[in-house]
């Protein structure tokens, strides 16, 4: 038998045997028969079955980068990476984003839609217990998703279930949404990070403030932008939780978690500093997971704001960026090019228009054709947002230099940049998580009144296409509109998009996990903390 044969053979037998249904002494036998060696398949039931078989045991300390002191448990708040890795420890969802990127489900069961996506409902999980004690009910679900609904809601969700007309409960374990027009992307829309279900009070509104979840585990401590300590939910409804306990660290400077993972003071950290992964790939005690991903770093202009009000200024610099420099010199080749819209070839409806290249003759006409001969602007950035995010500016600023476009650099504060730089300043550098589908990051932060519309754009046809892609249910007409979409975004709108990122993350060599990855935030979708374990 051939070796990919052998290795094919022994890996269906590995997953067999991870499920419990081969033994040792089976899977030895067979190996035998198939004439792989005792040699071989002894050490494939060792790195195969037992490294990837998931133990019970231990505390998981992770350095997390990207958190703040001014960090709340309030969902509706939710922004930095630091809190999207909480909510998913301390809290659940109606759905998730597996491993593999599909859809799967968490506190509902189920989920079906009438003929026109205008009413969906969802069967709830009847073992869901909230940390305290209490049985998760549909009460809580009803609260918890209006939460974001509403006039008076400051959630960034609002945007979400905007055409969300009601959410009511259906007995203790059914809740019922209906929409003002179809939405047939609702239950992906349901793993959003601000959507967490919550204990509700008496009067309808849902209990944050004691950081009392249903998810896997459970405060002991909690110090926002520092410390926190969580020990394992017992009453969790799902497999996994694997660990006793969570201690997660909150790390922004890139060199403080390098010197965490190698030394073994944590055990997995959230970001690699990417100078450095060559270096980090030779430690025989760091494994380093490097996936590709839909999370995006975003340069947004205020386009109600000179010099960006112009068109031609904002495309005078989408012209001045040279995004392939930016990928090998910043990412060290970890990335895949952006083209100034918001959805990555690994996403639905990915729209492969022309790529816009870097020429400074075009970045000049436009600067030109706004009437500038030449442009100083500010770019604010900081490396909590991403390991190398001020010097991408700066190599940025040389690269326009050329055009005239004279970019300062400007360094801001790790703490409270999400409140005080982020949707305040001008021209920022923002990293995005991947989003599921065009729907939900256009709806988030393209749509005219967008809690989160960072460059403020507004563009008429491009609203009257979300609202028609939204409740169009044919596929080929639904994919015409978001290449639209993508173009008015690319040509029109307010916001650079030089690349998609990776996810680039590293663990000690005795934390496993499956074969699969989560593409969806760092640390396999933020669900590390229950689908990991140590070997």
């Amino acid at each position: 038998m051939s070796t990919k044969n052998n290795s094919d053979l022994l890996s269906r037998m590995a997953a067999e045997a991870r499920r419990g249904r081969v033994s040792r002494r089976d899977f030895m036998h067979y190996a035998a028969l198939a004439g792989v060696t005792v040699a071989t398949a002894s050490g494939a039931w060792s790195s195969k079955v037992l490294a990837q078989t998931p133990q019970k045991g231990g505390t998981f300390r992770v350095g997390l980068h990207d958190g703040n002191t001014s960090d709340s448990l309030d969902p509706g708040t939710y922004q930095s990476v630091g809190q999207i890795q909480h909510a998913h420890a301390f809290s659940s969802y109606l759905t998730e984003i597996t491993a593999e990127n599909d859809l799967g489900p968490d506190m509902a069961d189920s989920w079906s839609a009438s003929p026109d996506a205008t009413v969906w409902t969802f069967e709830l999980n009847k073992d869901a217990t909230f940390h305290d004690g209490r049985k998760f009910t549909a009460k809580d679900a009803v609260a918890s998703l209006n939460h974001h609904r509403g006039e008076d809601t400051a959630s960034a969700a609002k945007a979400l279930l905007a055409n969300v007309t009601d959410v009511k409960a259906d007995g203790d374990h059914t809740i019922v949404i209906e929409l003002d027009q179809g939405f047939a992307d609702l239950p992906w829309i349901m793993t959003d990070y601000h959507l967490t279900m919550l204990p509700a009070k008496d009067d309808g509104t849902i209990d944050w403030e004691s950081g009392v979840g249903a998810g896997p585990y459970k405060f002991q401590e909690y110090e926002p932008g520092v410390f926190t300590a969580m020990e394992r939910h017992d009453g969790w409804h799902r497999e996994g939780a694997y660990f006793d306990n969570l201690e997660l660290t909150i790390l922004n400077d890139p060199n403080s978690r390098q010197t965490a993972i190698i030394t073994g003071e944590v055990d997995a950290i959230s970001s690699v500093d990417l100078k450095t992964l060559s270096l980090m790939k030779r430690n025989k005690d760091v494994e380093i997971d490097n996936v590709p991903s839909g999370s995006a770093i975003t340069l947004p202009m205020f386009c109600d704001t000179a010099p960006f009000d112009d068109v031609n200024v904002r495309l005078a610099l989408k012209y001045a960026i040279n995004r392939d420099e930016l990928i090998q010199k910043i990412l060290h080749g970890t990335g895949t090019i952006g083209n100034d819209y918001h959805v990555s070839p690994g996403m639905p409806y990915f729209p492969d228009l022309p790529q816009r290249p870097y020429d400074l003759d075009k970045a000049k006409y436009h600067l030109k054709q706004a009437g500038h001969d030449s442009l100083d602007i500010e770019l604010s950035a900081a490396d909590s947002v991403l390991p190398g995010a001020v010097d991408m500016c700066i190599l940025f600023a040389e690269q326009a230099k050329g055009a005239g476009i004279n970019i300062k650099a400007v360094r801001e504060p790790n703490d409270g940049y999400w409140s005080n730089v982020w949707l305040v300043k001008p021209f920022v550098f923002v990293k995005w998580g991947a989003r599921p589908t065009p729907d939900n990051m256009f709806t988030l932060a393209y749509k005219d009144d967008a809690a989160w519309n960072e460059s403020r754009w507004q563009n008429e046809r491009f609203n009257e296409l979300l609202l028609l892609a939204k409740k169009e249910l044919d596929q080929e007409r639904r994919a015409q509109m978001y290449r639209e979409m993508c173009e008015l975004a690319r040509d029109d709108g307010g916001t650079i998009i030089p690349m998609f990122t990776n996810f680039v993350y590293a663990r000690r060599n005795n934390v496993q996990h499956g074969p699969s990855l989560a593409s969806s935030w760092e640390m396999d979708g933020a669900r590390s903390f229950h689908r990991w374990w140590f070997a």
